[in-house]
C-alpha cells in the first residue's frame, strides 16, 4: 500500500524553549499515532525541517495542523508525493536537534519523488538519502 509524504522547512517562532517544543512534539505524536502518521522534526535552533508519512488523509490533516501552527512561520514545502514504504515506521513523531549545515544539506537536496538511491551515490544523493544517513544512528536504537 503506498503512503503519502510531505517534507517542509520553516522558521521557528522566537524565542523558543525546550518545554514548549517537547509539548508540541508530544501532542503531534499523540495525534499522529491515531492518524497512522510517522515522522521526524529536525531543529537547529532557528529552522525546522520536518518529514511526515502515512495514509493520505492522516498526512493531509497533520500537515494542515502544521500550516496553522503558531510555532512555525515562513513554511516552504520541499516535497509532497507517494512513497512505497515508510522511512520511519516506528516514530509517530520524534524531534532531534540538528546541526545547521546538516539541515541545509537535507533541505537543498533533490526531494523529487522521495527517491532513495540504490546503491547510494556520494556524487548525487537525494533528500531521502541524506535524511536516512542523518537518522540512521538514531533509528538503530530504541526511542
Amino acid at each position: 500500500m503506498p503512503f503519502r509524504a510531505v517534507g517542509y522547512m520553516s522558521q521557528a517562532r522566537q524565542p523558543w524553549n525546550r518545554e514548549e517544543l517537547d509539548s508540541l512534539v508530544q501532542r503531534a505524536a499523540a495525534f499522529n499515532l491515531e492518524a497512522g502518521v510517522t515522522g521526524v522534526l529536525l531543529f537547529d535552533g532557528v529552522s525546522f525541517l520536518q518529514y511526515i508519512e502515512g495514509p493520505e488523509e492522516g498526512v493531509d490533516v497533520a500537515y494542515r495542523r502544521i500550516l496553522s501552527s503558531a510555532f512555525h512561520s515562513e513554511i516552504v514545502e520541499l516535497g509532497r508525493g507517494t512513497v512505497g514504504s515508510r522511512l520511519l515506521p516506528y516514530w509517530s513523531m520524534h524531534w532531534l536537534l540538528a546541526d545547521p549545515s546538516q539541515l541545509r544539506s537535507v533541505a537543498c537536496a533533490d526531494w523529487t519523488g522521495f527517491v532513495r538511491s540504490t546503491p547510494p551515490s556520494p556524487r548525487r544523493s537525494t533528500a531521502m538519502d541524506r535524511l536516512h544517513v542523518y537518522l540512521h544512528p538514531y533509528l538503530a536504537r530504541p526511542q
